[in-house]
């Protein structure tokens, strides 16, 4: 199915677009994914005009491909542990044992959110934590044997199971994971993730944002979604733009998550995430992404994904969400009642009543969701047997609600 470019761009602008970007986005339309090239050409311009018509076709395409509804997951947070190994350079959610903020969630606490946050409607469990901070640690170690446990990840599994005894659905994002922790790991998820941010060895150097983050090596995290494709575990990615990269490197990173989707089929979420930053961190003078640039980074991933399904963390823009919208998500993400954002706490969650009047006003429908894609229930080994029973459960209670 294609469309004339005239049908979807005003057609007085379109004098003044050039024929190097008019002709991927008549190509997009055509049902034709864009390789690096074409995006790179598309994520550079900067004419409005160019720019409104990139927005444009991105939207025309996910509402092709999506229809007319937009989904989040309303979840609780669980910040499992803030005590990390790594220190990249505009974190400030992870700490050393002996910080003054640093804590590790006590297993009655992680039930006690999981059920206060079920009687709220919350589907989604989110497990959030540092990465392996008993490689860094000696303290983090014994409070480890205290319960119970060798290791973060062992302790995230009793976690997991404390929330599915409480209703929920379990989604673990622990950064790098082994094959064997992401095959313990998968028989208490119904979908896993970690965010690859970018592909660039060139941020592990001195001075840029991953040099003190040795977990945050690029083709050590794209081994891992390699395994988690090998397992058959639907699994949320992502970039992270605004941290030093370059538009290039955007480009490279969506082209290698599209890479792992082709060979995998497991990829059932791509986060576009727009760096906010922080005064205490080493990030505090760099200037954020504007909102044309996260506009127009979303709209090249929705060339280049076509139908995968594309998120951006409403909390982060506040201000932009029609633009957002129109630059071709087709979800929100995870979104609280009850918890914040822990790793970005001056950001709180939109109200969902104000959220659905956005998307009513743009001519979209705003439905909770869970949070493995409806896609990946039935799809063969994605989801262990044990989860099925409750996934049938929560998907008739919650399924069909729309807000």
């Amino acid at each position: 199915m294609s469309c004339a470019l005239d049908a979807v761009v005003v057609p007085v602008h379109l004098r003044r677009i050039r024929p190097q970007i008019r002709v991927p986005l008549e190509r997009a339309l055509d049902g034709v994914r864009i390789d690096e090239a074409d995006a790179q050409v598309l994520i550079d311009t900067e004419a409005p005009d160019e720019v409104g018509a990139l927005i444009a076709v991105a939207g025309y395409l996910r509402t092709r491909l999506h229809g007319t509804v937009t989904t989040f997951s309303p979840k609780v947070f669980l910040p499992v542990t803030n005590v990390c190994r790594n220190r990249c350079s505009y974190c400030t959610f992870r700490s050393d044992p002996d910080d003054a903020h640093a804590w590790t969630m006590a297993p009655d606490e992680i039930r006690t959110s999981s059920r206060n946050g079920r009687a709220l409607g919350c589907i989604e469990a989110l497990m959030c934590l540092g990465d392996k901070p008993e490689l860094a640690f000696d303290s983090y170690r014994a409070t480890l044997r205290q319960l119970g446990h060798a290791s973060t990840l062992a302790y995230v599994h009793q976690a997991c199971e404390i929330a599915l005894e409480e209703g929920l659905l379990p989604h673990t994002n622990a950064g790098l994971m082994s094959r064997e922790e992401l095959e313990s790991l998968k028989a208490v998820n119904v979908s896993m993730g970690s965010m690859l941010e970018n592909v660039s060895p060139r941020l592990r150097r001195k001075g840029e944002a991953h040099y003190y983050s040795p977990d945050k090596d690029p083709e050590r995290r794209l081994a891992m979604m390699r395994h988690a494709g090998e397992l058959r575990i639907p699994f949320t990615t992502g970039i992270l733009i605004g941290i030093g990269e370059t538009r290039a490197e955007r480009v490279a990173s969506l082209g290698a998550i599209r890479d792992l989707h082709r060979d995998y089929g497991h990829i059932q979420e791509v986060i576009i995430q727009n760096l906010r930053v922080k005064p205490t961190t080493a990030m505090v003078g760099r200037h954020e992404p504007d909102s044309l640039d996260i506009a127009r980074t979303i709209a090249v991933a929705r060339l280049m994904l076509g139908g995968m399904n594309i998120q951006a963390p409403p909390n982060l823009s506040p201000y932009d969400h029609r633009l957002l919208l129109a630059a071709g998500i087709n979800d929100w993400g995870g979104i609280s009642p009850l918890t914040p954002d822990y790793v970005n706490p001056e950001a709180p969650w939109p109200h969902i009543a104000a959220l659905a009047e956005t998307c009513r006003a743009q001519g979209f429908t705003l439905q909770r969701r869970l949070p493995i894609y409806s896609e990946f229930i039935d799809g063969p080994g994605f989801l262990e047997s044990s989860l099925r029973r409750l996934i049938a459960e929560r998907t008739a209670q919650s399924g069909a609600q729309l807000c």
